[in-house]
């Protein structure tokens, strides 16, 4: 049942070195410790652990004896996590941390310690009613998720022990939940996205009878809480599979219960000369297929969200398939899905903002020197540009637009896209102007004259404004 796992090329060694210290402390005090999980999975494919993770009969107030610095985050559920010590000998932090500031160091520099343990019961479908602490690995496997995750490596003697089949269905690329299916994804809903995520990272197959329960079972995903389901699908949105991804969401009856607004894309037919491909959602599966890796979260969740607004603004038009102020109204929608889905306000600014502007392309030939200016002056505009590519390059191929926006922003000195302004509001009140509306119109107006090469100067400023803004002169009675 053990097998080496020599060979594999590691990253981030000090880590792996960090968790082995634990096990072999734990095992100093004649507790049973393996390395557990992820990182397992993760090593024996010869890929880079994101973090490592410990199983062990040790409960956490033992565990706790032996790292007295520790993070208390889930004692309840066994789960202690563990920080790093630096190399004076001083630990990350010294005290027991709340949770949320443990949470938020966890890939940083702590290694999760977990006891084993058997699960009784999960009423809320996510969390355990009551935990009994084990002495017995084999019965701690069982309660996980799937069998490519139920592995444990034995880092003293390099063996891997498997339980659960894993190491088979890792050969075969296979995703199978560990025992019932049903009961598995029963205990926690969140894990029908996993498998979907892991079938599309990993380029694995859903095993049959786990696939059937996730279609079966796919109506209660409304159970998971908004962040968690949030976060699962940004992974499949940044994980380089992000089209297979949704293609299996689309499949297992996933799609149309965490996102139907993208499900309502289907069959929505689009005008062949500008979109020979198909409808609006196998465009958006193909630029979802062409996202760039690293992939910024806001940028995919831009490209996913871009043509939201078709479905509810088509009509056949005399001449065409026309989708009129399909930005806007998918903007309206971008925002209702980020709010939804527990976004951050920051964002929801940037997921929206490339929805709202991605056909303003289609004028840049047009624009004034002082709109082009603008428009390029959007927050991250290089997700904008980035967006418009892949709109193109998944219809009609043409770049023409792309490559003219890219070529004019080389050509454009950075102090003339954002030159210092000429005149600011203390400079109108010392003119005899009332602080009011007016100021943002005429500094507004000035910064338009500015940008298309009109003014050059403060005295040229402020005689624009003395042509354009007149003073009313007051006469007295």
């Amino acid at each position: 049942m053990g097998h080496s796992v020599g060979g594999v090329p590691l990253y981030h060694e000090d880590v792996r070195e960090f968790a082995n210290s634990i096990v072999a402390d734990l095992r100093q005090r004649r507790h049973q410790a393996y390395l557990v999980g992820g990182c397992v999975r993760d090593l024996l494919l010869g890929r880079e652990p994101a973090d490592y993770d410990v199983a062990t009969d040790a409960t956490p107030d033992e565990v706790m004896r032996i790292f007295p610095e520790t993070y208390a985050v889930g004692a309840k559920f066994g789960v202690v996590l563990v920080p790093e010590r630096k190399q004076n000998g001083e630990s990350e932090r010294s005290v027991v941390a709340d949770e949320a500031f443990a949470l938020g160091h966890h890939h940083k520099s702590c290694v999760e310690v977990a006891t084993f343990r058997c699960d009784v019961g999960y009423s809320d479908g996510r969390h355990p009613n009551q935990v009994r602490f084990s002495r017995d690995p084999r019965e701690d496997v069982q309660r996980r998720d799937f069998t490519i995750n139920g592995l444990l490596l034995d880092p003293v003697e390099n063996k891997v022990l498997d339980y659960v089949g894993g190491q088979p269905d890792l050969k075969s690329k296979i995703i199978r939940a560990i025992g019932n299916p049903a009961l598995r994804f029963g205990e926690d809903k969140l894990r029908m996205l996993r498998a979907v995520r892991f079938a599309a990272r990993f380029e694995y197959t859903i095993e049959p009878a786990t696939f059937v329960a996730i279609q079966q079972l796919a109506p209660q995903i409304e159970q998971v809480s908004r962040e968690r389901v949030r976060d699962e699908l940004t992974r499949m949105l940044t994980e380089d599979h992000a089209r297979r991804a949704f293609e299996l969401l689309d499949e297992t009856g996933l799609l149309r219960e965490v996102l139907p607004e993208i499900d309502a894309m289907k069959g929505v037919e689009q005008p062949p000369e500008f979109h020979p491909e198909g409808d609006v959602y196998v465009h958006t599966l193909l630029m979802l297929e062409k996202l760039p890796q690293p992939c910024p979260a806001a940028l995919a969740w831009g490209v996913l969200l871009h043509d939201v607004g078709k479905p509810p603004t088509f009509r056949r038009a005399p001449d065409r398939i026309r989708f009129d102020e399909h930005a806007r109204v998918g903007t309206r929608m971008a925002e209702a899905i980020c709010r939804r889905l527990r976004f951050s306000n920051e964002e929801t600014k940037q997921i929206s903002a490339l929805v709202e502007n991605h056909m303003r392309f289609g004028d840049v030939e047009r624009m004034s020197p002082s709109t082009f200016k603008k428009f390029i002056r959007l927050p991250r505009f290089e997700q904008h540009l980035e967006l418009h590519r892949l709109d193109c390059e998944s219809s009609h191929r043409n770049l023409r637009l792309y490559n003219f926006t890219r070529e004019k922003m080389n050509e454009l000195p950075p102090e003339t896209v954002r030159p210092a302004p000429l005149v600011t509001g203390d400079d109108l009140i010392a003119a005899g102007y009332s602080p009011g509306p007016q100021f943002k119109e005429i500094l507004s107006a000035i910064e338009d004259a500015q940008l298309n090469a009109q003014l050059q100067s403060k005295q040229e400023a402020m005689q624009f404004v003395r042509r354009e803004f007149p003073l009313e002169i007051k006469i007295s009675s």
